[in-house]
């Protein structure tokens, strides 16, 4: 499975997720627009990484990189925080996670 097609998915995602948020606070119809079509990219990735490998590790590897690179730029955009160290605790698990889900390879 291509890592660019991973990335991709991942940043389709969080351009989506954004764009929806904006729209959820103002209700501007092109944020909407907007957050609609990073979700299309979402499927259209979603396919593409779905061809090398299975759903388990697809899923497993979109869900923490998504997770992680969301989180980075929630904070460092938005300027959003956790609220306690055990949730910073959490997202280091999820990087220890994606990184034991690439070390045993692409599952078919």
């Amino acid at each position: 499975m291509s890592s660019l097609n991973l990335f991709l998915l991942s940043l389709s995602e969080i351009f989506g997720d954004f764009s929806l948020k904006n729209f959820a606070r103002s209700g501007n119809k092109t944020e909407f627009i907007k957050g609609s079509a990073g979700y299309v990219a979402v499927i259209y990735f979603l396919i593409k990484c779905l061809k090398q490998g299975n759903i388990l590790y697809v899923n497993g590897m979109w869900d923490g990189l998504s997770a992680l690179m969301e989180g980075i730029a929630a904070y460092l955009i938005l300027g959003e925080k956790l609220k306690t160290p055990q949730q910073y605790v959490g997202l280091g698990f999820i990087v220890l996670g994606v990184f034991l889900l690439k070390l045993g390879g692409i599952s078919y």
